[in-house]
């Protein structure tokens, strides 16, 4: 197990056996013969030989003669180029050439475009214990699906004990300890109008080491055991719908007996990640007690998944909007708080703040508010109005609302001083 900031993968080394796939020529041939519109030119031989390389070489500089990186574990394609060339030959040129090309001892030979090759030319292939296999396809349509086809083949697989379900189009891998309820709860889901994948043993194939497709293997596949009832055919029970025959994995939930838990997340801000053939798939840990739905709590996990992978974080969004909370209500008291910051460079810069306003605006008192103040012209003025404007300047306001005196008090208290304080 390693844990990173925020982050927590974990690698199974004893719930994995990984099997290194092995593809001979005869595995080849009866897998996509059908697909590859492939026939057997000339004799059953060579059926037993590997093909170590995922993918097609065609020998054109090999029957030339030039056999610097050759790629000899591949399967060898003879093109209208490669076909071409042997017609131009003399008969025991061409039967020289494709003898060194044989002795390489290459997996096997395909024609393509329907073309077949010369009889002597066939006699050196199944002296040299090789077989020859015809297509009518394209060269390069034939290239490209052969490929895609070793792809396949050559792609790793580990046997993963535990079930899979397909929640939503979420691909939900759910492993546990035996007896803890993993059959039970996928029982739960498939009521719920899920379709069940395997039941206890999962076969994962990583796909060009992109994505993690799951499946059941053959005899236990459709096939769910419960204790207490036995063996149960899901396709017959609960329909066609409820069964699937490979999904790709998206979630790992592992089920754990809530006392073997030392803290049990509650926030889901730190993300866990379950590694299986060098890919890491999002993991949860569901604890598991009398009386939970746990069937329930993995259709809410599936669920929560699908919405990340359209952007949607709860814990996140949840979490931002805490913080933004707290900031509101900081800054209504007065205390403007920087996210990045840590609390005592905060309560330096409110001070430097401070600082800085008393040395730009310095406090005045109301008797200064006055001193700069306009003197008043009593000539014009009647008794009355001269009464009201001596009144006035001994207040210092221009009319009986006092809105001097208030401006000042304003821009006194923006400032952070009191009037009367210097």
């Amino acid at each position: 197990m390693e844990e990173q900031s925020g982050t927590q993968t974990i690698t199974s080394t004893s719930d994995q056996q990984k099997s290194v796939p092995v593809v001979t020529v005869e595995s080849f041939y009866t897998s996509h013969a059908e697909k590859l519109q492939m026939k057997l030119d000339g004799p059953r031989v060579g059926f037993h030989r590997k093909i170590r390389e995922p993918t097609i070489n065609r020998p054109g500089l090999a029957l030339s003669g030039f056999y610097t990186y050759f790629a000899e574990k591949r399967v060898q394609v003879l093109g209208a180029a490669e076909h071409s060339y042997l017609k131009s030959l003399a008969s025991r040129a061409r039967v020289r050439r494709f003898r060194a090309l044989c002795a390489r001892k290459i997996p096997c030979l395909v024609v393509s475009r329907g073309f077949h090759l010369d009889p002597s030319v066939l006699a050196v292939a199944a002296e040299e214990k090789i077989a020859v296999f015809r297509t009518p396809m394209i060269t390069m349509k034939f290239i490209n699906a052969a490929t895609i086809a070793l792809e396949v083949d050559f792609s790793p697989t580990v046997t993963e004990f535990g079930s899979m379900v397909d929640i939503l189009g979420v691909g939900v891998l759910i492993r546990g300890a035996s007896g803890i309820g993993k059959s039970e709860c996928v029982l739960g889901l498939i009521e719920r109008g899920y379709s069940l994948v395997a039941d206890d043993v999962t076969r994962i194939t990583s796909f060009e080491g992109r994505e993690l497709m799951a499946t059941a293997p053959e005899l236990t596949r459709n096939h769910i055991e419960v204790r207490g009832i036995g063996i149960i055919n899901v396709a017959s029970v609960f329909g066609i719908g409820s069964i699937r025959i490979e999904k790709r994995v998206d979630l790992v939930v592992t089920l754990q007996d809530w006392q073997e838990i030392d803290e049990v997340d509650r926030i889901g801000l730190d993300q866990g990640y379950y590694e299986i053939l060098k890919l890491q798939v999002p993991h949860i840990t569901i604890p598991v007690r009398p009386g939970r739905d746990i069937a329930r709590l993995i259709e809410v996990a599936a669920m929560d998944q699908k919405l990340k992978g359209l952007g949607r974080n709860s814990a996140l969004e949840f979490n931002e909007k805490l913080l933004n909370l707290m900031e509101t209500k900081e800054t209504r008291n007065g205390l403007v708080v920087s996210k990045s910051k840590p609390r005592s460079a905060r309560r330096e810069d409110r001070e430097g703040n401070c600082d800085r306003e008393s040395t730009r605006s310095p406090c005045a008192s109301s008797g200064d508010v006055c001193a700069h103040r306009e003197p008043l012209s009593f000539g014009n003025l009647g008794v009355e109005g001269r009464r009201r404007g001596q009144w006035q300047k001994h207040y210092g306001l221009d009319d009986a609302g006092g809105r001097p005196r208030i401006e000042a008090a304003h821009s006194l208290r923006r400032t952070g001083c009191r009037p009367g304080y210097s």
